[in-house]
């Protein structure tokens, strides 16, 4: 058995110490950094359409074009529901300062409403009478709610930021997206060995694009249809309702609990009770969409089992957040890879020489 000489101790201490400093350095940026290469390895089949059109030699300029398109499609709406709810709130707080907060009053049929309609009815209607007295009465309420709901959202606005750095730097990996690859390729295949390293980095690759398929995209399309329903109807802040089944879909909270709210609504302020039903009947479907949709999209193309996507998207949503819906369903993929490897060789695999 080969002894270790003190030089080579040293040099061990050494260069773990230096790995350890390097760590520290980059570990402020390690989320951005990570859903930078989330971002380029989904949206790298847009980019390449986009600079086919273009040709290789105006890469540049498909590069500008398709980072300005896409942070515009970012920051326009961002921007426009903000600035509106923060008007809308300065705007309701001048009122009720003025005891000119005009509220409509409330229908008898909100007291209809199962287990905490009798306690909505009588909030409603003191807010409507006297929308002064209710804001002194609640005062503390409304602070404590009030000043939550503003952290909420500076803690969105500090999140899109962060969300746009990593865009740049998803940028900078599609633009030099031969590079990239290569040398991820290399430092996987020196982890696992030949060419297992690739194929586990391709397997990587379709899951997160399957993901934001099956996850992302779904729940975009819900909210918007969901929008154009709370439009329609004439449900107050459709945007804002629009926003929270967004954020319902992507976390796998069930959207039907969250458009519940809106059906109740929908009844107390419709003159029809048949376009309230209809409204009923489109929010619920358009709820249950991603029933349908998320299986066909997550599953497409890979052989990892439906299963363990689901549950590698919920546990590592659990563990790390949003992002770990896309570190827990990678994860499962390649560790079902390895296990599925194991279980049809005949022979020991060895993962590195």
């Amino acid at each position: 058995m080969k002894s270790f000489t003190i030089t080579e101790f040293i040099r061990l201490i050494v260069l773990s110490l230096l790995i350890l400093w390097g760590f520290f350095l980059i570990k402020p940026f390690i989320g951005v950094f990570t859903w930078g290469v989330i971002l380029a390895v989904a949206l790298f089949p847009l980019f390449q359409k986009l600079l086919s059109v273009f040709g290789e030699k105006h890469k540049k300029k498909a590069t500008f074009i398709f980072t300005i398109v896409v942070v515009a499609l970012l920051i326009v709406p961002t921007y426009s529901m903000v600035s509106s709810l923060f008007s809308n709130l300065n705007d309701t707080l001048t009122a009720i300062q003025n005891n000119e907060l005009k509220i409509t009053p409330p229908s008898e049929k909100v007291k209809d409403w199962p287990v905490f309609g009798e306690r909505v009815y009588d909030n409603w209607q003191e807010l409507s009478v006297n929308s002064k007295n209710y804001a002194i009465k609640h005062k503390d309420f409304l602070l404590e709610k009030g000043s939550s709901t503003i952290k909420r959202f500076t803690g969105l606005i500090g999140t899109i930021l962060s969300f746009l750095i990593s865009f740049i730097i998803a940028v900078v990996f599609m633009s030099n997206a031969k590079g990239a690859f290569q040398s991820a390729s290399d430092f996987a295949n020196k982890l696992v060995g030949d060419i297992k390293g690739t194929e586990m980095l391709l397997i990587a690759r379709d899951t997160v694009r399957n993901v934001v398929k099956g996850i992302l995209f779904v729940a975009i399309i819900q909210a918007f249809l969901c929008f154009i329903g709370f439009k329609l109807i004439g449900i107050p802040g459709p945007a804002i309702f629009a926003f929270i089944v967004m954020i319902a879909a992507i976390v796998q909270i069930p959207v039907t609990l969250v458009v519940i709210p809106t059906i109740f609504i929908a009844y107390s302020i419709s003159d029809s009770s048949a376009v309230a039903t209809i409204f009923t009947v489109y929010i619920i479907i358009i709820s249950l969409l991603d029933n349908v949709l998320k299986p066909i999209l997550l599953s497409k193309g890979l052989e990892t089992p439906m299963l363990l996507i689901i549950l590698g998207a919920l546990g590592g949503m659990l563990l790390h957040g949003i992002i770990g819906i896309f570190i827990g369903t990678v994860l499962l993929s390649v560790l079902h890879k390895l296990y599925m490897a194991w279980i049809d060789s005949k022979e020991e695999i060895v993962l590195a020489e």
